[in-house]
């Protein structure tokens, strides 16, 4: 008789796994979402000063930076699923924990779990979306970074509107950490049980290897390459995702106010920039996937490339401020799909396991949030925002045209395991 559960996982998606790793990249979304959309209800709350709300800032990154260097082991060992089964229910009862905080230290104390956390969760769930991936034949990334683009509208929509209605931040904080504790444990089951990618399992997960012209020398992949995996086609390909985030960054935070400072348009207006980079990016990301399979990564991600840099150029070239928000809608409609496809091949790079070598990318990506901010500041101050926002569009161009990709082709009709079931490669589509 059919296990009732196995029946419903599979109407779920978790037979490919495609529809439940999707899900993991919304919950997460939403609970990060939550917590960086109410950080001036936070400052307010706590009579916090610009400084303070930088040290919290930066207790947060710092814990999810060395979360991230002992989550390839971990995963490695007991697999994906299992750390995310157990992140995904304790990320929500920090963000409670932070909203009930009653001081700086208590605050500090649980910003800097939430932050190790969220850096196990978001190394684990890439790795996790890499291994079914190669599992299934079929690409998924895009589509679960375009699940996490959707969780921060949706979170921020939400937080407008509860703070509008005068909902305290406790109150908030405690209401969604029940939902999201919930949906965690409904998802817990439908992941795929088992570690997807064990240890070593970098190179015949049913991906096919590099091309022989693309190997030194014309070895075995796994051969000419250091042993801890820190490989100069790895190194390279994390430089150039701390290069992208450091320019998503640029965009994000240093946008708006370009903008009102530099094309003199209001406060309102300018704001919108964000919303026109997240919506170019979100629409994208919803066809990454098929982009990919049909025409290649490398093509792909280096049309992208020159997409983002042309549409940077037009924004801060732009005399008239509705062109420039169209050119932050275009840089973010290239950017898009540039990390999700590093992230599906980083494990073919790197000379180690691939949770292994997605939670160091992870970490590259994840400097680039952390210093781009205050680099373009300090650049500013020294040679002008206008500047140092075009300084930057050499550097996507020099991304998208010097960045190498394999463009691997799972085997047609290869079957592999996912999680105790068969599951048949097909054509990724």
């Amino acid at each position: 008789m059919t296990d009732p559960r196995k029946q419903r996982a599979r109407r779920f998606g978790a037979g490919s796994g495609r529809w439940p790793a999707t899900a993991v990249f919304f919950l997460n979304g939403l609970t990060l979402s939550t917590s960086i959309a109410r950080q001036p209800s936070l400052k307010s709350l706590h009579h916090l000063t610009d400084g303070q709300v930088g040290a919290l800032g930066l207790l947060f990154a710092a814990a999810a930076i060395v979360s991230m260097q002992f989550v390839g082991p971990l995963v490695a060992r007991v697999g994906s699923t299992t750390v995310l089964r157990v992140s995904l229910v304790v990320m929500p009862i920090l963000l409670a924990l932070v909203g009930l905080a009653g001081g700086f230290g208590t605050l500090a104390a649980a910003s800097t779990a939430l932050g190790g956390v969220h850096g196990m969760t978001d190394a684990a769930m890439n790795a996790h979306a890499v291994a079914v991936e190669r599992r299934s034949g079929r690409r998924i990334l895009s589509g679960c970074h375009a699940a996490w683009s959707v969780s921060a509208v949706v979170a921020s929509l939400a937080t407008a509107g509860l703070t509008r209605a005068g909902v305290p931040l406790t109150a908030h904080f405690a209401g969604a950490a029940a939902v999201l504790v919930a949906g965690g444990l409904v998802l817990g089951p439908l992941l795929p049980a088992g570690p997807l990618l064990p240890a070593g399992d970098h190179h015949d997960s049913g991906a096919a290897p590099a091309p022989r012209a693309n190997r030194p020398g014309g070895r075995r992949p796994d051969t000419g390459r250091s042993a801890s995996g820190w490989s100069g086609a790895f190194v390279a390909l994390g430089l150039s995702g701390t290069a992208l985030m450091i320019c998503e960054g640029a965009a994000l935070g240093w946008g708006p106010i370009f903008l009102h400072d530099g094309r003199g348009v209001s406060l309102g207006l300018a704001a919108t920039a964000v919303t026109a980079y997240a919506a170019g990016q979100t629409l994208v990301r919803l066809f990454g996937d098929q982009l990919a399979t049909r025409y290649g990564a490398p093509k792909v991600f280096r049309t992208s490339g020159l997409v983002a840099a042309a549409g940077l150029g037009v924004a801060v070239l732009a005399a008239e401020p509705p062109a420039a928000v169209a050119g932050f809608a275009v840089m973010g409609a290239g950017m898009s799909v540039l990390l999700p496809l590093a992230f599906s091949v980083v494990g073919q790079v790197g000379g180690t396991d691939a949770a292994t070598a997605v939670s160091r990318f992870t970490t590259f990506a994840y400097a680039g949030v952390l210093l781009g901010p205050a680099a373009v500041g300090w650049c500013a101050e020294l040679t002008g925002l206008t500047r140092t926002l075009g300084a930057l569009f050499p550097v996507l161009l020099a991304v998208a045209l010097l960045t190498r990709l394999p463009d691997p082709r799972p085997p047609v009709g290869v079957p592999t395991t996912t999680g105790g079931h068969q599951v048949r490669s097909g054509p990724a589509g």
